[in-house]
């Protein structure tokens, strides 16, 4: 009995060490390829705004994090730098800084959801237009599925 015991824990805790390998390897293997520095340069030229995704937010930890330039322009926002990967990653606008979780969701209703974050390394997300960036004054990288603050930065 003992056995089967050990045996199911160690396989209960290898399927759970594989789960969470897999959510986070998952969006890295999936991932399209970074935009290149010199596309970032050539978009962040029309930037209005910039700001900077640094690691040391309250609710930032080793596993969500962001580090980097970020520009904000008319038809897009960029990021020439890093994020942790991870899952469901989405782009807002805010018109508050906010660096919780619990910020986050304060002020989600006055927020504009933008796009979707794919790379890790570099990103550009196209701006609607519809939304004009100078009605908000922070960038926020959130992860949808865990409901978990990723990064921010003020840009005005």
């Amino acid at each position: 009995m003992k056995k089967i015991l050990v045996r199911s824990a160690t396989h209960l805790l290898a399927g759970a060490i594989g789960f969470a390998a897999g959510i986070y390897l998952l969006p890295i293997l999936i991932a399209p390829p970074a935009p290149a520095d010199a596309e970032i340069e050539a978009i962040a030229r029309y930037a209005v705004f910039t700001g900077t995704f640094k690691r040391d937010l309250q609710d930032s930890d080793p596993l969500h994090w962001g580090e980097g330039k970020v520009t904000v322009g008319p038809q897009a926002v960029t990021l020439q730098g890093k994020l942790a990967p991870g899952p469901d990653y989405k782009l807002y606008l805010s018109p508050e800084f906010v660096e919780t979780e619990q910020d986050f969701i304060r002020l989600k209703e006055r927020m504009i959801r933008v796009g979707d974050v794919k790379t890790f390394e570099n990103f550009v997300v196209e701006l609607p237009g519809t939304i004009d960036p100078a009605n908000y004054n922070t960038v926020i990288v959130w992860c949808e599925s865990f409901a978990q603050f990723i990064t921010a930065a003020k840009y005005r």
